[in-house]
């Protein structure tokens, strides 16, 4: 018998520490301040729309552009964080993507915009490939959904924080002065993650029963980790990244457009859009949180991995549905409440496909793996900003978006399913 099977008994009368939960606390920090960066602009398009006078178009360009060097940066943050290491690869995409913020303050056209959101993408890339593979590093496999659901519902608090916080400097200093404080939140991240991280086995406050804990699970570590090629040439990695493809540009249309359909369809100005849009994404975070318990519950249950997985998945897909009829609604809040449940429904979803990508590969691949499946979402997203644009231009009408939200998610499944009928045969 190895060592990792019988840690677990030997300190079996010690209570594990909890360090890995203050570290997956970063790691939600870190997604909320990185989704409040993101998220300035979409609160503040209607009115930099009439002071700068872009179009529709000039618009989804400008979103475009975001998910054209996010895509880009996906690829290459994830080979070099599973290189550097997740402390160092996160300090250097926080502080690009914190400078990046900022410089929106001095962008005075739609152009102006479009290069500050390329530098944002690039450094924002680093977010998501950093964060699963530290979850890998401090985690178990049956603690990893409940985790990653726990620091993805940062991309919800930070929708949630930006329409609180956005609207009230940008009408008393200014919208420049709000891209300037948001911008400068990750230098404050940084100095807690530059003290609190460190390996598990070299973590002070990590005691033997939690790290006996954290390396339960056979990961085959040892050995040279596997190139781009290697990764691509497996069925596995092109169900997640698939599915990625499909169902992000879903959650870049909310992310994007939601504020932008609440003021067109609602008549909401700047200073009436919070509440709605703190009620969505309230509603999302449940979702996060909940499609990583349910998946984590049916394992602590006896289920496969497989079983846990695409039931869960399963039930985001049919809880998306219902957004069918959110362009045929005409009150506020009932519209309001089902563009909640799909961004839940997602939210859920994308905690449990990031998981797969600890089922399907060995720790020291994670960064790159996540790279790659985050560049098909963001890529996915990228077609979808410009096709939006387009179609908003062309018809005013939201309601093909909404059709392709209510079915998107099934057809992903489906083709998961299909290409990996088995997930626990394929564990790493």
């Amino acid at each position: 018998m190895n060592l990792v099977t019988e840690l677990p008994q030997a300190v079996s009368g010690q209570k594990p520490s909890s360090m890995r939960w203050y570290i997956c606390a970063l790691l939600f920090f870190a997604t909320t301040i990185n989704y409040i960066d993101r998220q300035v602009l979409a609160i503040l398009a209607p009115q930099l729309q009439t002071e700068i006078g872009w179009s529709e178009i000039e618009y989804g360009y400008i979103v475009t552009a975001f998910q054209f060097s996010y895509a880009i940066g996906l690829l290459l943050a994830g080979k070099l964080i599973d290189f550097l290491g997740t402390k160092k690869g996160y300090i250097i995409s926080i502080i690009i993507w914190s400078f990046a913020a900022i410089s929106h303050a001095f962008a005075g056209s739609a152009s102006g915009f479009g290069v500050a959101r390329l530098t944002l993408g690039i450094g924002e890339s680093g977010n998501f490939p950093a964060a699963i593979k530290t979850i890998s590093e401090w985690f178990p496999r049956k603690e990893r959904a409940l985790a990653t659901g726990i620091f993805n519902s940062g991309s919800n608090i930070g929708a949630i924080v930006a329409p609180l916080l956005v609207p009230v400097i940008a009408l008393n200093y200014g919208w420049q002065w709000a891209f300037i404080a948001t911008g400068m939140l990750g230098f404050i991240w940084l100095l807690f993650w530059l003290k609190m991280m460190k390996k598990p086995a070299l973590h002070a406050q990590v005691n033997a029963s939690e790290l006996a804990l954290i390396e339960s699970d056979h990961d085959f570590d040892s050995g040279q980790p596997l190139s781009i090629r290697q990764i691509i040439s497996t069925r596995k990695v092109w169900a997640i990244a698939i599915g990625k493809f499909l169902t992000d540009p879903i959650w870049w249309f909310f992310l994007y457009w939601l504020p932008k359909y609440l003021h067109t369809t609602y008549g909401l100005e700047l200073n009436k859009i919070g509440l709605p849009l703190i009620t969505a994404y309230l509603i999302a975070d449940v979702g996060s949180i909940g499609g990583g318990w349910v998946s984590s519950k049916f394992l602590k249950m006896g289920w496969s991995v497989n079983a846990s997985r695409k039931t869960t998945l399963l039930i985001c897909a049919v809880l998306v549905i219902p957004i069918y009829f959110v362009s045929g609604i005409s009150q506020l809040w009932p519209a309001v409440l089902l563009i909640g449940l799909g961004m839940a429904a997602h939210t859920g979803w994308s905690a449990n496909m990031y998981t797969l990508a600890t089922d399907f590969f060995s720790k020291r691949d994670v960064g790159t793996v996540v790279g790659f499946i985050g560049m098909s979402g963001a890529v996915g997203g990228m077609l979808m900003a410009s096709a939006t644009g387009h179609l908003l231009e062309a018809t005013g009408s939201y309601k093909s978006v909404f059709v392709i939200a209510a079915s998107t998610y099934s057809l992903a499944l489906l083709i998961i399913h299909l290409l990996v009928p088995d997930i626990d045969s394929v564990k790493s």
